[in-house]
């Protein structure tokens, strides 16, 4: 049987023939090694492999409550990616998405059940509503709504992971920007930048200029530099052109790219 790990150091359009085929055989043996398990999860959720049968197997996965917590949030968020693609791309042309238009429903009906049953550990709750989310519905403002206002510190983390995806939150976004936990205010950056929340600049702004900004975070406030205000994007990041960080040069020029692309929109 095919290691999964041996893929993860290799792009999924160069993985070998059948390797779909393998992640599903091991997702689908309950006596295979759990980080086998965990690795087939992650990898299987990915646009090259993906296909009704993988969707079905992740799902089955997510609703065992005999499979680990950890198994189950990560089949649930390799759900994410595809049901992102389904939104965006439709389904008029059918070999635009790898999986069916009726198991893009089934996703979405079946986590939106899952997330509604409070028999569900906590942990893949928040997972299910992280994936669902990527493709948003009417009931997702709800429920981002109260994970924000819960008062718990992991609730609020997906709620603000949530809002990159589903509008109406600036007032929470500018909020989230306050939080001295990092990976909140990380998201935060990213939600911002979605949505192009202006009343953001400042701390973007700020996140590039300081010498003391993180790789992520800087690469998070570069994004979202050219969807807040593009006009003034080139300004803000000509220096980071100049970076010894070719990820940083690369991440700059991407976004001024953007930036001007933005501007010219009629």
């Amino acid at each position: 049987m095919m290691d999964p790990k041996t893929l993860k150091d290799i792009p999924p359009w160069e993985w070998p023939e059948g390797a779909g085929k393998k992640l599903l055989e091991i997702l689908s043996d309950d006596r295979a090694d759990e980080s086998d398990r965990l690795f087939a999860a992650e990898l299987a959720g990915d646009y090259t492999v993906i296909n009704d049968e993988l969707v079905d197997v992740l799902l089955l996965i997510v609703r065992n409550g005999d499979e680990t917590v950890e198994l189950r949030g990560k089949a649930a968020l390799s759900l994410g990616p595809i049901l992102e693609h389904g939104d965006i791309d439709g389904f008029e042309v059918p070999d635009d998405v790898p999986i069916t238009e009726q198991a893009f429903h089934r996703i979405q009906e079946s986590l939106h059940k899952l997330y509604l049953d409070a028999d569900v550990p906590k942990e893949v709750r928040r997972r299910i509503l992280e994936a669902s989310v990527r493709a948003p519905q009417e009931w997702h403002q709800d429920a981002v709504r109260a994970a924000y206002s819960s008062g718990d510190e992991e609730w609020k983390l997906t709620a603000v992971f949530c809002m990159i995806f589903v509008r109406g939150f600036d007032k929470q976004i500018l909020e989230a920007l306050d939080s001295k936990n990092p990976d909140i205010y990380y998201e935060a950056v990213c939600a911002a930048g979605s949505w192009g929340v202006d009343a953001a600049w400042p701390h973007i702004t700020a996140i590039i200029t300081s010498e003391e900004t993180d790789k992520p975070l800087l690469l998070a406030a570069i994004e979202a530099v050219a969807n807040i205000r593009p006009r003034k994007a080139s300004e803000v990041l000509r220096d980071l052109t100049k970076s010894g960080d070719e990820d940083i040069v690369e991440a700059a020029y991407d976004a001024m790219v953007m930036a001007d692309c933005v501007t010219k929109l009629p």
